[in-house]
């Protein structure tokens, strides 16, 4: 009975670990007689997710085994109810050469009915995104890929690609076949190794690049946030990510600074509300909004909504990025 639950917020990853599935247990030649993948969260999808637990009773047609992969199944409601039903009448039925994944881009309910049947029944992976600011978290994951791929990192190196690519495994396998190709060319300064000038010369920054245009502006810092747009941009950072990565940091600011005026001094209680995972950030983040007041934090949330809704409505995302910034500044300044 192979029935998998992979989850996490980490797409690349996962979608990897689905590949790998894939390449297992099905015969090439036969893949398009045995492979379903159901998309959950859509009209009519209860009934399409059933006919795919239906399907996974099916024996594989020719070689290899046959897989399922159900995206997304209802966590709640009638529909969440419906679904468990069928899955626990299916599961005793499942043919040892079928094997049923159930994936999640972010973390399911465990207090869904349906979370707890597969995590008794299923094996169950993890692909969550290490926070940004938990670098010695990151720098492991760049290490561990490194070691993956088979791409010699000095020590500077792997601090200087943390820095570059942040929690992005996507950019950073990217970044790492680059470097992986680069040595392989045989250049002579590199000796097999790659060094932080390497890493310098190839690699490019957004994720960093990112937080580090949220600090500016709290700052006030008008150049210096103009000068990171353009950097972000040229190194084609999409306009919304750089704007959810804002949004995100200035609500964090501001949920640690409503917490504090309303006289709360328990880190654990702020980290709680402000949805941190580490209540020790809280000390850092009461640092950094110190010099700012709560209105004009809500001040720039304000701004940034109407530099997302502008994005989404289609305005030009570079005047846009640079006349909202300019705002941002201003608000944080006090002007």
């Amino acid at each position: 009975m192979p029935i998998y639950l992979f989850w996490g917020e980490d797409e690349f990853r996962l979608s990897q670990a689905v590949q790998t599935l894939e390449h297992r247990v099905l015969d090439p030649n036969w893949k398009n007689f045995n492979y379903d993948k159901v998309e959950g969260g859509t009209s009519g999808s209860i009934e399409t997710l059933v006919q795919g637990l239906n399907q996974a009773m099916t024996p594989p047609f020719g070689l290899g085994d046959r897989m399922v992969w159900l995206v997304n199944p209802p966590l709640g409601g009638q529909e969440s109810s419906v679904f468990c039903s069928e899955l626990e009448r299916t599961l005793p039925a499942l043919p040892a050469t079928s094997h049923l994944l159930l994936t999640y881009n972010g973390k399911p309910d465990g207090r869904s009915k349906l979370t707890k049947l597969l995590q008794q029944q299923a094996t169950v992976r993890e692909f969550s995104l290490a926070p940004p600011w938990k670098t010695d978290e990151i720098r492991q994951t760049v290490r561990q890929v490194a070691q993956q791929l088979k791409v010699n990192l000095t020590d500077a190196a792997v601090d200087l690609l943390t820095d570059a690519v942040g929690n992005d495994t996507r950019q950073l396998f990217s970044e790492l076949e680059k470097l992986k190709l680069y040595v392989s060319q045989g250049q002579e300064n590199t000796a097999g190794v790659v060094g932080p000038a390497e890493v310098a010369a190839l690699v490019s920054t957004t994720q960093q690049s990112s937080l580090e245009l949220a600090n500016a502006i709290r700052q006030g810092s008008t150049d210096k946030a103009l000068s990171l747009i353009d950097n972000l941009l040229r190194h084609n950072e999409p306009a919304l990510r750089i704007s959810a990565t804002l949004i995100k940091q200035f609500r964090t600011w501001l949920w640690v600074k409503v917490m504090q005026q309303a006289g709360e001094r328990d880190e654990r209680a702020i980290a709680k509300a402000a949805d941190i995972a580490n209540p020790k950030r809280i000390y850092f983040l009461s640092q950094d909004v110190k010099s700012l007041s709560q209105v004009q934090l809500q001040q720039t949330l304000s701004i940034l909504l109407d530099l997302e809704v502008a994005l989404k409505q289609g305005q030009e995302a570079k005047s846009t990025l640079q006349t909202k910034t300019i705002e941002l500044c201003q608000a944080c300044r006090g002007f």
